[in-house]
């Protein structure tokens, strides 16, 4: 009897998850250079393919285009690589003789890997090889929408690893590809930890797993040219941004905030570096094509050039367009301009002050993308820290493109295509995800004093590890110190205070 496909799928996953595990008990008895020697075999592998890769991403997806995609590759191989390799992920990580604490690197197991339709190959080689940097084996859950060149790129990283000496299964991928196939990876007892890059809906539900994860909730990030900023450079780097693979990396800028005493400074440029404002009736008649019915974003303009956007939705612009604009006043859920956009259109908003541009920034960020990503072009240090004390982000870059500066290939940020949004976003991390976010630290504390120095100094009193004696070296003491009731009385008050009780 034929199975039907979505039970085909489930089975699948469950083979690839129990060949997974094998797998990784296998990793975890490797050395930190054997570890390395398979990522860094990994990294290199993907890099040579990094445009025939982007190509493939291009022609399933409709998304973006292979120049920028390429680079995309490349940030999730050799430069993902060059990032981690000196890092410690197996075995002893550190040791601290003057604390006499030793920390050892415990992989996760199983990561689950969740890769979106937007960065398929890109993901997918950058959480493979911060999955094995890890010592953790990885199973690649392809959206459907870009399943053929995920598919190839999870064979091209399976052969490298191969290779470079790792176990087999250490990479699988569900070429079966259903909701059910990826509801059983997400909730499966041996998946150690999910690993979710894509909407909003499949973030939460792997949150909801039963299982650890670690997810990306939208972007939305304002981008705000203050009074002091260089408005040529700024301009040019939100442009650079906004039109990087056409607007897909979720940390690109989808608002341009400024102040009115600059206004007409800022739109001058932006006319001058090929962006086009919309009239109120254009805005209108391009809001339908921004979202959907149901309030999500509208897949056929992601990715797509601001030509082919207008051209969809019936609005002329002059030849050469690259970022549309429309002018905003109004920040709502219902307002399309005020949500994320995966494509060179960006709202528009002027306000009277920083103070103001800050609130509005907030504003935005309440709507959508809470967690995730803005910038701000500023040549003043106070109100850039203004803005860092402030914002609800877990990234704010400053004179950078937002695209590029996020993902850490134009700042000194982790090179990641996982972008943490804190508790604020509903995330579990803020930071841009490395091999480090993938394992546990099973710590070794030696003892540094007796319970009766305890004593001696009082329950309210503290011992530095540094000060205490070595253990080895103290004589007991032939009878426990004598106390008196009042004063045993009194460390049990103070003990229970410190510890929020009552008495």
């Amino acid at each position: 009897m034929a199975l039907d496909k979505d039970l085909q799928s489930i089975q699948e996953v469950r083979e690839l998850v129990a060949e997974a595990k094998a797998a990784q008990a296998i990793l975890a008895t490797f050395s930190q250079d054997k570890i390395d020697d398979i990522c860094r075999n990994i990294a290199a592998e993907c890099s040579k393919h990094a445009a025939e890769l982007a190509e493939m991403a291009v022609e399933e997806t409709g998304f973006g285009n292979s120049r920028d995609k390429t680079l995309k590759n490349l940030l999730g191989s050799v430069m993902t690589w060059d990032y981690v390799k000196d890092m410690k992920t197996v075995g002893i990580i550190s040791e601290s003789k003057r604390d006499r604490i030793l920390e050892i690197g415990v992989p996760m197991g199983v990561v689950a890997a969740l890769i979106p339709s937007t960065n398929p190959t890109s993901t997918t080689m950058n959480k493979a090889i911060i999955s094995i940097k890890s010592g953790n084996s990885i199973v690649i859950s392809p959206h459907p929408g870009a399943k053929k060149c995920i598919v190839e790129t999870a064979k091209i990283i399976q052969k490298a690893a191969s290779e470079a000496g790792a176990p087999k299964g250490a990479v699988g991928c569900i070429e079966m590809t259903s909701m059910e196939a990826t509801n059983e990876l997400l909730k499966h007892r041996d998946t150690g930890i999910v690993l979710a890059t894509g909407g909003e809906a499949m973030v939460r539900a792997a949150y909801s797993s039963g299982n650890p994860a670690i997810g990306v909730g939208p972007g939305n990030g304002p981008s705000y040219i203050e009074r002091t900023a260089d408005v040529k450079m700024a301009v040019k780097r939100i442009f650079d941004s906004k039109t990087f693979d056409n607007g897909t990396v979720c940390a690109s800028e989808q608002s341009i905030v400024t102040e009115r005493c600059i206004e007409d400074e800022v739109v001058n440029e932006i006319k001058a570096q090929g962006g086009f404002f919309l009239s109120d009736e254009s805005s209108k008649k391009l809001s339908g094509f921004i979202l959907r019915s149901n309030g999500t974003m509208n897949p056929q303009i992601v990715g797509k050039t601001a030509e082919v956007i207008a051209e969809m939705a019936g609005i002329d612009i002059p030849h050469g367009t690259r970022v549309l604009l429309s002018r905003q006043t109004e920040v709502s859920k219902t307002n399309p301009y005020s949500r994320e956009k995966l494509c060179p259109i960006l709202a528009f908003y002027v306000e009277d002050s920083w103070e103001a541009a800050c609130e509005r920034s907030i504003q935005i960020l309440n709507v959508e993308g809470l967690g995730h990503t803005m910038t701000i072009h500023s040549g003043d240090d106070k109100i850039i820290r203004e803005f860092a004390l402030k914002k609800p982000v877990s990234r704010l870059l400053v004179n950078t493109p937002g695209a590029l500066g996020g993902v850490g290939a134009t700042t000194n940020l982790a090179p990641a295509l996982t972008l943490g949004c804190g508790s604020v976003g509903k995330g579990a991390t803020s930071d841009n995800i490395t091999p480090l976010n993938l394992i546990n630290i099973r710590r070794v504390a030696w003892g540094c004093c007796e319970l009766e120095d305890l004593n001696s100094k009082g329950a309210g009193a503290s011992v530095s590890p540094s000060a205490a004696p070595p253990v080895a070296r103290r004589s007991a003491p032939t009878s426990p110190p004598s106390l008196s009731r009042d004063e045993i009385e009194r460390i049990t008050r103070e003990v229970i205070s410190r510890m929020g009780g009552s008495s």
